[in-house]
């Protein structure tokens, strides 16, 4: 295989001292790929960096020329950016893909129809055209709000990166394509409409919860007891996949008639609102869940 050449590796160095100079930390991607060239925690030798511990890649990541050149001058690699350090929030419109797909609304489609929802026209913000055409919106994330990554929150094939997230910066390749700049470099404000959308719920005391008496088995009502318990002490980062995962156990006892939806909504609803999930957030993976699980769901002797 042909190996890149030094114009190649000095063009993505360009690049990456170019986004660092907008403020925005970088750090490097597997040449022609979108995995970070940074070692994991388990191949981690406790030196250099780390030290002091195991340094991930959001906290490594800098707007410092000279650690920039050290580290692009061994290899050609891909350029990320950490969204959180930098200030970001990206929101990735993604493409249909799959069979039945052609005549199906994209992310950039969905997202247009919200800002009309919105009565604003979509955002000029500088834009980003990925690899697998989809586009990266870059937006100025408000001070002093920990925005964190979502996926489908503001619709299907709308996802967005912040805090505990990255995009591929543009200038950066892979197999299906190149990551391409589509505007001028200004960034805006993240619209208000789409930063309450975004926002995560106000904290609220915590502790047992309290579930109105309804109707249903005892094995149904258990089962939402315990699962709201195993939401409620889900870790940050897995919250959403936690939640979505219980109320699909849930779901099941919904198909035998055995608890109303609305309350197994409702229970979930404010035990994924009280332990930091977005309203949107949570009644999108919701219903989804339960969907899934109503489709799914085998006969009560069956099971």
């Amino acid at each position: 295989m042909t190996q890149p050449t030094d114009s190649r590796r000095e063009a993505l160095l360009g690049a990456a001292l170019e986004a660092a100079a907008r403020g925005w930390h970088v750090f490097p991607l597997r040449p022609g790929t979108k995995r970070p060239a940074l070692h994991g925690e388990k191949a981690c030798t406790r030196s250099g960096p780390c030290v002091h511990g195991h340094v991930k890649w959001e906290q490594r990541a800098t707007t410092d020329p000279d650690r920039i050149r050290a580290a692009w001058s061994r290899a050609p690699f891909n350029i990320g950016i950490a969204t959180g350090p930098s200030g970001l929030l990206v929101v990735d419109l993604d493409t249909a893909k799959g069979k039945g797909s052609a005549d199906a609304p994209d992310g950039a489609t969905t997202f247009a129809a919200l800002c009309e929802r919105a009565g604003h026209a979509v955002p000029d913000t500088y834009r980003v055209r990925t690899a697998s055409r989809g586009t990266h919106l870059y937006f100025t994330a408000p001070a002093g709000v920990r925005l964190t990554n979502t996926a489908g929150t503001v619709g299907p094939l709308v996802d967005t990166r912040a805090h505990g997230g990255y995009v591929v910066a543009a200038g950066s390749t892979t197999p299906t394509g190149e990551y391409e700049p589509l505007s001028a470099p200004g960034t805006a404000a993240l619209p208000s409409w789409l930063h309450t959308i975004l926002r995560p719920a106000p904290a609220r005391p915590v502790g047992p919860l309290k579930l109105s008496a309804v109707d249903g088995s005892r094995a149904a009502r258990a089962a939402l007891d315990a699962e709201c318990a195993v939401v409620a002490a889900a870790p940050v980062g897995l919250r959403n996949v936690t939640l979505n995962r219980s109320a699909f156990k849930v779901g099941r006892f919904v198909a035998w008639g055995e608890i109303p939806r609305h309350v197994v909504e409702e229970a979930f609803q404010a035990v994924g609102e009280a332990h930091g999930l977005t309203a949107a957030e949570c009644r999108a993976t919701i219903q989804s869940a339960l969907n899934s699980s109503l489709r799914k769901a085998r006969p009560r002797e069956a099971a």
